[in-house]
């Protein structure tokens, strides 16, 4: 698997959030993906960087252009360095929330992608990867 092309964006205020997944959906036009995808991708997006920034003091959004043979896809990397998640599989239950939302955050950008995986120390940031394949 090959990055074809990438880019890094700022998520550190509520202005980020909505660049992003401007630049979320420019990527997955591009790349030809059917509405519904898009619209999945950018939800999934749009949950992820506004948990950057709310949760995570901040960080920044990779985007990338994946080729896997005649496969293709776009992986999205959303990385922070703040407080981290104590229980990650706590955090991914539905209804589960630290903050005022409804707690469908995580589990819900997880059910909209091919791929999710999160990495997070308490004290040493977040790391959320997904893919989705076209």
């Amino acid at each position: 698997m090959r990055v074809r092309k990438d880019e890094s964006r700022p998520l550190r205020a509520e202005d980020d959030v909505v660049r992003a997944r401007q630049a979320v959906r420019s990527w997955a036009v591009e790349m030809g993906f059917s509405l519904v995808d898009q619209t999945k991708l950018v939800t999934a997006a749009s949950e992820l960087a506004r948990n950057t920034v709310v949760y995570g003091g901040g960080g920044t959004l990779r985007i990338e252009l994946l080729e896997d043979g005649a496969r293709k896809g776009l992986r999205l990397v959303f990385v922070d360095e703040g407080a981290g998640i104590p229980d990650v599989e706590t955090a991914l239950r539905d209804g589960y929330t630290t903050g005022t939302g409804l707690g469908l955050g995580l589990g819900g950008a997880k059910r909209l992608v091919n791929e999710f995986a999160i990495e997070s120390r308490p004290g040493a940031g977040t790391r959320v990867t997904v893919v989705k394949w076209k």
